[in-house]
């Protein structure tokens, strides 16, 4: 068999064609080694003990010490940052109630908003069980707070991120529509009327996610795309085992969000702990939710695909 010889001419646009295949391939590789450098890690140990630090107030019931010891926290968190506080009335079962939630704002280039939200107090009717809500409440606080120490001290490539912390999320005598989500429903008449919610890209909510047993549901009430968005974001961190194995519609937080239009995702791990005859819903509301249960593994699972899909969102 023959082989055939190139002349100068073929074999000059073959060197130009793998010249110009390396070029491109050394191209991609320095894009994703930069986009591999860039990325921000987040920190779930520090988040575990900002979280253990929130716990450290003990019971944050309206009303309580402790309440008033997790809004120092915060503020005492967020002094040197673009803080608003937003105090409102709520009539609730119990009589008028003095509430605050605390926003935090840290500015980007573009025009839009990413809201990643939690809540920060304690169920009133277990106010006499020394209920601390380390996984409810105080992990994804702690989690808000790591997040924005990879957010401050310079102005964000794409959308603005705010930090919100509701208050009045649990119920004042039992679960209704006209008794819980106190801080949410407010915000999100208030930002109606003012326009902001126009400005939201997308919200982002946090519950119960330090479970050392993290399965967080699919939830039903969730935006689509936005569900199918964090999904991408965990999979591209390797973490996707840990997310949407299930489904349920969840009533929290994003739910007065979510009739207003803006698109939303509540990221929630309902199964907390053992189901027994004396914990029928697990460590959920009972004394048992303590430090112990959580994990900081958890909370960087989470609070990595959460910087992913804000990277994600600022593609779009």
């Amino acid at each position: 068999m023959r082989r055939r010889r190139m002349n100068s001419t073929s074999l000059t646009a073959l060197l130009a064609v793998c010249s110009l295949a390396v070029s491109s391939l050394a191209a991609a590789q320095a894009t994703k080694l930069a986009h591999t450098s860039a990325r921000l890690q987040f920190n779930g140990s520090r988040a575990y003990q900002y979280a253990q630090d929130i716990v450290n107030c003990g019971s944050r019931w309206i009303g309580s010490q402790g309440h008033v010891c997790a809004e120092n926290f915060l503020k005492k968190q967020f002094a040197k940052d673009t803080l608003e506080e937003d105090t409102f009335a709520a009539n609730t079962p119990a009589g008028m109630m003095t509430m605050h939630n605390f926003i935090v704002k840290f500015p980007g280039k573009k025009s839009g908003v990413i809201v990643l939200a939690s809540h920060y107090e304690t169920n009133y009717p277990l106010r006499d069980i020394h209920y601390v809500g380390a996984n409810d409440g105080a992990a994804t606080s702690g989690l808000l707070i790591e997040l924005a120490n990879d957010l401050r001290g310079r102005t964000l490539d794409g959308n603005s991120v705010w930090l919100v912390f509701f208050d009045g999320e649990e119920a004042i005598q039992q679960w209704s529509d006209a008794d819980s989500l106190y801080g949410s429903r407010h915000l999100a008449a208030k930002w109606d009327r003012d326009g902001t919610l126009k400005r939201i890209k997308a919200f982002l909510l946090v519950d119960m996610i330090g479970d050392k047993s993290l399965d967080i549901v699919r939830d039903q009430n969730s935006t689509p795309w936005l569900l199918d968005l964090v999904d991408q974001a965990a999979k591209h961190e390797g973490d996707q085992s840990y997310f949407f194995a299930t489904t349920n519609a969840i009533e929290d937080d994003h739910l007065p969000f979510v009739e207003r239009g803006v698109p939303c995702a509540d990221l929630i791990d309902y199964d907390y702990g053992p189901h027994t005859f004396l914990l029928p819903d697990g460590y959920h509301h009972t004394a048992q939710d303590t430090m112990d249960k959580i994990s900081a593994h958890s909370l960087a699972v989470v609070g990595q695909t959460i910087l992913e899909t804000i990277h994600l969102l600022n593609q779009k």
